[in-house]
């Protein structure tokens, strides 16, 4: 399974090797394409298209289907799907916020859809929501959405600390819940950062619920080692440093993926993986930050592919934040 980038004019072109992906910088066209599409309605920075779509491909023929109101296909062992969820449905839901009903609801469909399929194993997850940063119903969305989520790995018992996915989430102008996700049948290996608290230990001031993800996970399909680095900042045990520091902030994000990777690298079955060779999302708070942001991070990231996007992030202090994937060949399992 390999990510491939295109623009969004060639990637309506099918292939019939197509899984899923993400269409970055623009809402689907009227015609999206047959496969599932993430939507990330932010504007691409420093790109010289409005939209680049990311493309999951399998060479093996797929399996489709629409599950409450998940969009997915599924290849061999491996599932990508996609759930958009209108908060404004889950209004009036006693006791909850209508993003944590959301969220909650969207959590459950993708657990009864794995269980449904034999797939019990999520790998890597998408989160993007309005307004992430904003108080209502006396508790700051972010928070919200972590309730929710971690209440749905409760109730179908999925533990909500240790052998969790990797994932992000990460704040839209406006939108649904967008939520996108691969999973498998093979357990992904979680990774930590010997520099941060893993974020499923976060102390309560950061919320009542911690939130549920891992700091990097490898995967495993056929003939393959996937790494996942979750959305990544600025943060040193749990505290965010230099607030007000854009540059600062990544330098320290950089050194916190430098140190995940030489964590997977002592328990990776492939070569090591380096930080030059990673595909980077790049997720700026502020538009006029974007030339810093990029200078700073030319030296260290090399050649490496990078998409800069502009959106919030998960706390209101935090200026940029960094997710990237890799993937290497493996012999046969």
């Amino acid at each position: 399974m390999t990510l491939q980038f295109h623009s969004s004019a060639a990637a309506r072109r099918h292939t019939g090797s197509e899984l899923g992906g993400a269409l970055l910088g623009a809402q689907l066209p009227e015609s999206p394409p047959g496969w599932p599409v993430q939507a990330i309605c932010a504007p691409l920075l420093g790109a010289d298209m409005a939209a680049v779509q990311e493309t999951w491909h399998r060479a093996s023929p797929a399996l489709h289907g629409t599950s409450e109101g998940i969009a997915w296909r599924r290849s061999g062992d491996t599932l990508f799907g996609v759930i958009n969820l209108d908060e404004s449905e889950f209004a009036g839901t006693a006791g909850r916020s209508p993003l944590q009903a959301a969220s909650e609801a969207a959590y459950d469909r993708i657990f009864r859809l794995l269980d449904a399929q034999r797939l019990p194993y999520l790998w890597r997850v998408w989160n993007y929501m309005a307004d992430i940063n904003a108080e209502t119903h006396g508790l700051e969305r972010y928070r919200q959405f972590n309730i929710g989520r971690q209440d749905a790995f409760l109730a179908h018992r999925r533990g909500a600390t240790g052998n969790v996915p990797a994932a992000c989430a990460i704040g839209l102008a406006g939108g649904p819940l967008s939520i996108a996700f691969l999973a498998g049948q093979a357990a992904p290996v979680p990774f930590e950062n010997p520099r941060q608290v893993s974020a499923y230990h976060y102390p309560a001031e950061y919320g009542p619920r911690a939130p549920t993800f891992s700091r990097a996970a490898l995967v495993h399909p056929p003939g393959q080692e996937i790494l996942f680095i979750s959305g990544t900042a600025s943060i040193v045990g749990h505290r965010t440093v230099h607030p007000d520091d854009v540059a600062g902030q990544c330098r320290e994000t950089m050194a916190n993926i430098a140190a995940l990777v030489d964590a997977v690298n002592r328990g990776a079955r492939s070569q090591p993986f380096t930080l030059d060779e990673l595909v980077y999302r790049v997720y700026v708070r502020h538009a006029a930050d974007f030339p810093r942001i990029r200078d700073t991070l030319a030296p260290r990231v090399g050649a490496a592919e990078v998409r800069y996007l502009q959106s919030d992030i998960c706390r209101a202090e935090l200026l940029v934040e960094i997710e990237a994937m890799a993937s290497h060949p493996l012999g046969q399992d």
